[in-house]
C-alpha cells in the first residue's frame, strides 16, 4: 500500500471513530426519552441491517458461532447469527437506558433475573475478596449494575476506545452505576491495583473470554484450543480470593435478563494450577455458550486457528 494510500485509509478510519462516537452518544440520549418499544424496533431493524450488510466482524460472529452449534447447517448458522446480532444489539439499547437505572435496586431487578444470587452474598460476607470471570455474553453491565445495587459495589479494566472522549464517556457512565474502572493500557499496571482492592475485601469482575495480550492461558473452548487470560486465576492465586464464573442470557419467557452465578472455582498453586483454574473457567463458558449462543457477542478472534502468527490479543 502507497504512503498517500495508507494516510487516506487512516483518515477514513479515525472519522469511523468520531462518527460511532457520536451514534453511541446520539443513543444514550435518544434512548432516554424515547419509548423502550420504539427503542427496541430501531435496534432490531439495525440489527438486521448489519447481519445482511456483511463485513469482517459478521463474518467472524458467524465462525465464532459454528464452533458453539458445530451440527448446525449453512441455513441454520445464518439464522443464529443474524439473532446473535439482535441480542447485540439489545444489549447497546439496554446499555443506553441504565443511565436511568443509576443504583436503585427495584428498577434493576426489573430487568434481571439472578440465579443463586445467594452464593454471591456467600462470598462477600466471607470477606475474602472475589474475582468474577465473565463471557462477553448477555449483558455484562447490567449483571455490574445488579451488583452494585445489591452491597457488591465492584472493581474492573476497560480497553481503552477511540476516541477518547468515546472511553472517556463509557468510564463516566459505568462509574454512575457504581464500578470502578480501570484503564486497560495507559496507566498504571492493573494487576496490582486489582489485588489491592481483593485483599480489602474488594469485588473484581473481569471478561475472561478474549485475550488481549501475549500472556494468555491455552484452554478448550467450545471444543477447539483458545487464549483466555491468566489475570483472574492468578489474582485469585495471590490475594486468597474466590474466583466463580458469573454469565447472562436473555430470557424470552420472563422478558428479561437472566443471570447465573456459578459455584467458586477451586484454587490450585503453582502454574499447572492457573491451567486447570481457567479451563475449569472455560468449561463453564461452554456449557452457558452452547444453551444459549445467540447471546455470545463475540465478533473478534478467538481460536488459536483462527490467529494470525505473533498475534496477541485481536480486537
Amino acid at each position: 500500500m502507497t504512503r498517500p494510500a495508507r494516510a487516506a485509509r487512516s483518515a477514513l478510519g479515525t472519522a469511523r471513530t468520531y462518527v460511532e462516537a457520536a451514534a453511541y452518544r446520539a443513543g444514550w440520549n435518544l434512548a432516554v426519552h424515547v419509548p423502550q418499544p420504539v427503542v427496541d424496533r430501531a435496534l432490531r431493524m439495525t440489527a438486521d441491517q448489519l447481519y445482511g450488510r456483511g463485513g469482517s466482524g459478521i463474518a467472524r460472529l458467524r465462525s465464532n458461532l459454528s464452533r458453539a452449534v458445530p451440527d448446525a447447517d449453512d441455513a441454520a448458522l445464518d439464522a443464529l447469527t443474524r439473532d446473535a446480532m439482535r441480542s447485540y444489539l439489545r444489549y447497546w439499547g439496554e446499555v443506553f437506558r441504565l443511565p436511568r437505572f443509576t443504583t436503585d435496586a427495584a428498577a434493576v431487578d426489573e430487568a434481571i433475573v439472578v440465579d443463586h444470587a445467594e452464593r454471591a452474598y456467600a462470598m462477600r460476607d466471607a470477606g475474602r475478596g472475589m474475582i468474577a470471570a465473565l463471557p462477553h455474553m448477555g449483558n455484562w453491565d447490567l449483571m455490574g449494575a445488579w451488583a452494585c445495587a445489591h452491597g457488591l459495589p465492584l472493581m474492573t479494566v476497560m480497553e481503552r476506545l477511540k476516541p477518547e472522549r468515546l472511553y472517556d464517556e463509557f468510564v463516566a457512565f459505568r462509574e454512575r452505576i457504581g464500578m470502578t474502572v480501570l484503564p486497560l493500557t495507559g496507566g498504571p499496571p492493573t494487576l496490582p491495583l486489582l489485588a489491592e482492592h481483593l485483599r480489602g475485601g474488594g469485588f473484581v469482575c473481569l471478561l475472561a473470554d478474549r485475550d488481549m495480550s501475549r500472556s494468555g492461558i491455552a484452554v478448550d473452548l467450545l471444543g477447539e484450543k483458545a487464549r483466555m487470560p491468566v489475570g483472574p486465576a492468578l489474582l485469585a492465586q495471590q490475594t486468597g480470593a474466590t474466583l466463580f464464573v458469573a454469565t447472562s442470557r436473555y430470557d424470552d419467557e420472563v422478558g428479561k435478563l437472566r443471570m447465573t452465578v456459578h459455584e467458586p472455582v477451586a484454587t490450585r498453586p503453582g502454574e499447572d494450577g492457573l491451567v486447570a483454574m481457567m479451563q475449569d473457567v472455560a468449561d463453564l463458558f461452554t456449557a452457558d455458550i452452547r444453551r444459549s449462543p445467540a447471546d455470545w457477542h463475540m465478533l473478534q478472534r478467538v481460536f488459536e486457528v483462527d490467529r494470525r502468527p505473533g498475534e496477541g490479543g485481536a480486537r
